[in-house]
């Protein structure tokens, strides 16, 4: 498959509050990965209209989606790429806990929801990503030390055995103003991984 870009988001919730839907623009995503918990047709309409490729998994609210699927595998490069919401790994957001799933499944890249905090971190040679919420909705474990949440996404572009991850968060200064940061962060499998 040729580089292109990959929209990775999840835990939508509050369809209101989109606070990129003016950064996403049809015909620049090639696909899109949706990490469950889309929860209402008018999102996934909408997600239609950027990228005509759009995987879904099924989070713990997508009650109303009973056929789809826990977790899938796409391939990007030469990079298989895991996705699931997260609310089957038990403890949620553990490491240990994701490596296995990475392991399981077979991938280079696990991309993981339901905390609804934005995590990108490499062990044991895999990558993993949870793109947090991309409308900043709350969490039932998140922290209670005044953080609020941060609404965020990540674009990916795979070129061969390297992904590069985009990751835009909504930061509020403040005074209230809001900005959209941009953050990179690369990935490249190493030699010992590479498919035979």
């Amino acid at each position: 498959m040729a580089s292109r870009l990959v929209l990775v988001l999840g835990d939508l919730f509050i369809p209101d509050r989109a606070p990129f839907k003016k950064l996403l623009t049809p015909g620049k995503i090639g696909q899109i990965l949706c990490l469950g918990n889309l929860t209402d047709k008018e999102t996934y309409d909408f997600l239609r209209q950027i990228a005509p490729d759009l995987q879904i998994v099924k989070g713990n609210f997508d009650v109303d989606a009973p056929n789809l699927a826990l977790s899938k595998v796409v391939t990007h490069g030469t990079l298989r790429i895991g996705f699931t919401h997260g609310h089957t790994i038990i403890p949620p957001g553990d490491a240990d806990s994701l490596l296995i799933t990475a392991r399981h499944m077979d991938v280079d890249v696990l991309l993981w929801g339901g905390t609804h905090k934005f995590e990108a971190y490499e062990l044991e040679g895999k990558f993993f990503v949870n793109p947090g919420s991309a409308t900043g909705a709350f969490s039932t474990g998140w922290p209670l030390d005044g953080e609020d949440p941060t609404p965020s996404f990540c674009l990916m572009d795979v070129q061969g055995d390297v992904l590069v991850l985009y990751v835009y968060q909504l930061k509020t200064d403040p005074n209230g103003v809001e900005s959209v940061g941009v953050e990179k962060v690369s990935f490249r499998r190493s030699s010992s991984q590479a498919v035979s």
